[in-house]
């Protein structure tokens, strides 16, 4: 229910920002209940739940699941604050394709430390991924290839910021941190 409530809250609260024109507005609405909807967490998580126990998982199906379960609500939360000072296309664009990439990146680091660490160092639960048979990274590509691909993903990442001036520091620290973090 806390989820629930937080969700209607967040759209509640875009929708009374009366300083920002009410196009920009239902940009952010649309974009948040496509991010969490069908289209997004909701279809992503639907997959994932069909994926369990399925020994043949392919690398595309598990880039769908986290493509929309995590990327997506990264998505719109790296691009709702241009979406509502009239961003255009093409920085809109740099700013998903950005968000997109550290997604991914998260999510194939959050399967590295589910095997790495302990429950300690994690602050939860490890190994549930192995036990409800889900397919990760890992699984599919070992540590040493998803540590490459979760870091090629950040540095593309970060290649999407290349052409915003200096404002753009505190996403290229986001995106160091998806690799470098153990919890």
């Amino acid at each position: 229910m806390a989820g629930d409530a937080l969700l209607s809250y967040a759209f509640e609260f875009i929708a009374t920002q009366s300083t920002v024109p009410a196009e920009n507005l239902l940009k952010v609405v649309a974009a948040l209940g496509r991010a969490v909807g069908a289209a997004g967490l909701v279809g992503g998580q639907v997959v994932d739940l069909e994926s369990e126990g399925k020994a043949d998982i392919t690398v595309d199906t598990l880039n769908f699941i986290h493509r929309h379960k995590t990327a997506a609500l990264l998505e719109v939360s790296v691009t709702a604050g241009a979406m509502l000072m009239g961003a255009d296309a093409a920085v809109l664009e740099k700013l998903s394709s950005y968000a997109q990439n550290i997604g991914l990146a998260f999510q194939i680091v959050d399967d590295i430390l589910d095997i790495t660490s302990t429950q300690a160092e994690l602050g939860k639960s490890i190994g549930k991924d192995v036990a409800a048979q889900k397919a990760t990274f890992p699984s599919l590509w070992g540590l040493e290839e998803s540590k490459r691909q979760a870091q090629q993903l950040v540095e593309q990442a970060k290649q999407d910021l290349e052409s915003f001036d200096t404002r753009n520091q505190p996403l290229l620290a986001i995106a160091d941190y998806i690799t470098a973090r153990t919890h």
